[in-house]
């Protein structure tokens, strides 16, 4: 039996063993935040890769959300202004946790406590608020926001 599937406007990404949901209106940074990330962990020597730019699908199986990439987006992400790019890519991913980029002059100083980002297939992620045009990185935001015992 397969797993029920939604597709979602998203992007996916692993870094070290942990899968990022990248959330947000059209034209947020989830794509650059995407690319920030992988390209800030590689140079750090970790391991990290894109699942899916702009459209994820969803499922649940062993009570796990699976995050793939629709065949014909596989592979490629937008870079706003750029255009769309080639990078490696994993076939799919357990989700962790969910992120919404967020610009400091624009978006409330404080998150609301223990927020979470309801999906379609009936479950929730974790929700993160992390910085984008902010001097500090976003992988370091990240980082710093996630769990002590969490590596990336």
């Amino acid at each position: 039996m397969t797993a029920p599937v939604c597709n979602i406007h998203a992007t996916a990404i692993v870094l070290g063993t942990t899968g990022f949901l990248i959330t947000g209106p059209s034209g947020s940074g989830k794509s650059a935040l995407a690319l920030s990330c992988i390209s800030e962990a590689r140079r750090r020597g970790r391991f990290a890769a894109l699942v899916a730019d702009d459209r994820v699908d969803l499922s649940l199986e062993n009570d796990r959300i699976i995050a793939q990439c629709p065949q014909s987006i596989r592979g490629l992400i937008e870079i706003r202004g750029g255009g769309i790019v080639a990078v490696e890519t994993v076939s799919a991913c357990v989700l962790d946790w969910a992120i919404m980029p967020v610009r400091p002059s624009r978006d409330a100083r404080l998150p609301p406590e223990n927020e979470a980002l309801q999906l379609e297939i009936g479950r929730s992620l974790p929700l993160l608020r992390v910085p984008v045009e902010n001097p500090v990185s976003p992988l370091d935001a990240l980082h710093a926001l996630l769990p002590k015992n969490l590596a990336l």
